[in-house]
């Protein structure tokens, strides 16, 4: 990952983050809609591919990963020891199993994008642990969003929750800029030293992502090119949001309704 290059964020006009909040709700819809599918027996493909026809054919709208510098599939879907970016094919989810769902949807040019973790039929200890803490990494990161604070803030403090844990973060992959491209400036670090980094100022859009290892932080990347586990194949989870940064804050961007923070 290359330093974070100020002059390259781009700072979003009210307008443009009016269209990214479209772009973010209708992100946090396909979760919504997949929610009753995802159950043990679905194939990950048949996920994909209502989440295709779901963000084509009823949001009018593109999946962004589609064909993305040749990603297969319209979602990610990473199961168990999965970190991301995994392929949905013929497997089946199976009870115990835990999966995060990717989304990304442009729609009129702008992009939302936003992960969430399923538990498959009756959840195990070490599955649903991950998953809660994941989720209140992510979470607190979010809570640090405003003017004045600064990107190693956020990620020291979701560092410090997961190692406070017995868990670890995933280094080579982070959240990002976001809005009128997939990815843009800033990196933004899921681990980090307080103080230290980009001060953040109203009109920043990005995600926060936290990849967080039940095991060791090491990962490798699958022979498919994509799909990146961890080296000792302990589980994984992840959570994500598209953030704004307002005057005063944060506004979500792809908040799900009745969404229920840990």
């Amino acid at each position: 990952m290359s330093d974070n290059n100020t002059d390259k964020v781009i700072i979003k006009t009210p307008e443009q983050i009016a269209g990214m909040r479209i772009a973010g709700k209708l992100a946090a819809d396909v979760l919504v809609m997949l929610t009753e599918h995802v159950r043990a027996g679905v194939t990950t493909d048949t996920l994909d591919r209502l989440a295709y026809d779901y963000i084509v054919n009823t949001q009018q709208a593109i999946p962004a990963c589609l064909n993305y510098l040749g990603f297969p599939r319209s979602i990610c879907t990473s199961i168990n020891h999965q970190v991301c970016h995994g392929i949905p094919g013929s497997k089946k989810l199976a009870d115990g199993d835990i999966v995060n769902i990717d989304v990304t949807v442009i729609k009129d040019g702008y992009f939302g994008d936003t992960s969430m973790m399923f538990e498959i039929g009756k959840p195990t200890v070490r599955g649903n642990r991950i998953c809660r803490i994941a989720q209140e990494c992510l979470w607190i990161g979010i809570d640090l969003v405003k003017p004045g604070a600064t990107l190693g803030d956020i990620g020291y403090a979701i560092q410090k929750h997961a190692e406070s844990n017995h868990c670890s973060v995933v280094r080579e992959y982070c959240g990002h800029g976001v809005g009128l491209a997939f990815h843009e400036e800033p990196h933004v670090m899921h681990y980090g030293r307080q103080g230290e980094g980009l001060v953040l100022t109203q009109g920043m859009t990005f995600t926060i992502e936290p990849m967080i290892n039940l095991g060791k932080k090491d990962i490798k990347i699958l022979p498919d090119g994509w799909t990146v586990v961890t080296r000792d194949r302990a589980l994984s989870a992840q959570w994500e949001h598209t953030l704004a940064v307002t005057d005063t804050g944060v506004e979500i961007l792809t908040l799900r309704p009745n969404e229920v923070r840990p």
